[in-house]
């Protein structure tokens, strides 16, 4: 579990404001929910026999002997939220969130004991036009951050009667290779088999790519769902590349899975992965509702983007105080620019210290340009400019201190 720095908390709030301000563009509202909720939730949800339920939730014991769990993903607690505060009768709903979940797993590049996703999630919505306004809607995304090396990846997993016939054929089928299984494929074996299709060991690469395909087991209503998905994406001009082996670690799927994928991480290359889960809401005492969302990683994400964000926090001014006169006009000069520029960020040095030294501690903190206020600039009512950054950082000049926010709004990247 890390800190976050005030070095890197600028880019946190560009990415995130600029997710945020795309969702607001498609008509998602955001939700906010507990960051602990009961364990049974999870297990009824995620289900028991999976990974985050079996090895890495952070589950314990409140003071009334109740079982509580961090949340280990988001999709759960926003239904368990929606149903409980009757945001699903014949409504139709489009959500989203931010904010921290928790497993505990090897800690390893772009994987954290405590990590940061933004969700969505919709209800009420059963055609596969909704399964590509959320492609689409990431597929954006990626472009707005000027993201490239990604893949798209897509299957779907049917209902969960095709699924049951399905299973019985994959079981029988690894059971005849069981000499070739690892200890977590044999465990799965009859509790989960479907996920040793999405093993990451390259030894059983073989056996896995000899087994039965979902694909062929499909319902008819499925397979027509999945068709019509392909070709809006083929229609919208998105690629992707369809993995029969791409079933998610996480039960309550059904029908569309999809993930987008990288090579720029390592081992774990996923940064946003979701489908539909249309039996999520009946199973946790909801009516049955059509449900469909995804998750990104914001922390392989913005290890992906990072240079390609300016920094949100940053002050786009400097104002450099010299003498007892310049301190106390300057606080007064600061508040009067932000009540002219409202979105203006200002730095105002305390405590003295010389010209030098004040220079230095604008430069940084990577204002964009320096306000000098001395005796002489007091009297005269002027104030220096010395641009920091970009063509004009060796430049310097004087200004009328009434003439300074008509200046600043024409000269400086608000």
């Amino acid at each position: 579990m890390n800190d976050t720095l005030p070095e890197d908390t600028g880019y946190w709030q560009k990415l995130e404001s600029i997710i945020r301000d795309l969702l607001g563009r498609y008509g998602y509202q955001e939700i906010r929910f507990p960051i602990v909720e009961k364990t049974e939730l999870f297990k009824r949800s995620i289900g028991e026999v999976t990974d985050i339920v079996e090895k890495e939730m952070y589950t314990f014991a409140d003071r009334n002997g109740d079982n509580l769990t961090l949340r280990p993903e988001g999709t759960a607690p926003c239904v368990r939220a929606a149903i409980q505060n009757g945001l699903l009768y014949n409504q139709v709903q489009r959500l989203w969130y931010m904010g921290p979940m928790f497993r505990h797993e090897r800690p390893q590049k772009g994987r954290y004991r405590q990590f940061h996703q933004v969700g969505v999630e919709t209800f009420g919505m059963a055609s596969p036009d909704l399964d590509a306004e959320l492609i689409l809607m990431t597929a954006r995304l990626w472009q707005q951050l000027g993201l490239n090396n990604v893949e798209l990846q897509l299957n779907s997993l049917g209902t969960r009667e095709s699924r049951a016939v399905y299973r019985k054929e994959l079981v029988s089928y690894f059971a005849q290779h069981k000499d070739q299984l690892d200890e977590d494929s044999l465990r799965r074996l009859e509790s989960n088999p479907l996920r040793i299709l999405d093993t990451k060991n390259p030894a059983l690469r073989e056996v896995v790519a000899g087994a039965p395909k979902l694909m062929a087991h499909l319902d008819d209503e499925s397979r027509e769902h999945f068709v019509t998905l392909c070709g809006l994406l083929d229609d919208a001009g998105i690629a992707y590349r369809v993995n029969p082996c791409l079933v998610r670690g996480l039960d309550y799927y059904s029908r569309t899975v999809f993930e987008w994928v990288t090579d720029q991480l390592g081992a774990q290359g996923t940064i946003c992965a979701g489908g539909r889960f249309d039996g999520l809401v009946e199973q946790l005492g909801g009516k049955a509702t059509p449900s469909a969302g995804f998750a990104i990683g914001l922390e392989r994400l913005l290890e992906l983007v990072r240079e390609n964000l300016p920094p949100e926090n940053r002050p786009h001014i400097y104002l450099i105080l010299v003498g007892e006169e310049a301190q106390k006009n300057g606080v007064l000069l600061a508040e009067q620019l932000r009540d002219a520029i409202p979105v203006l960020r200002i730095m105002t040095n305390c405590g003295g210290g010389s010209f030098k030294s004040q220079f230095k501690k604008a430069d940084k903190c990577g204002a964009q340009l320096a306000l000098v206020l001395g005796e002489d600039e007091v009297a005269q009512k002027t104030v220096g400019i010395k641009f920091l950054r970009g063509e004009h950082s060796q430049n310097q000049e004087s200004l009328a201190q009434d003439d300074l926010p008509a200046w600043l709004a024409g000269k400086l990247d608000l």
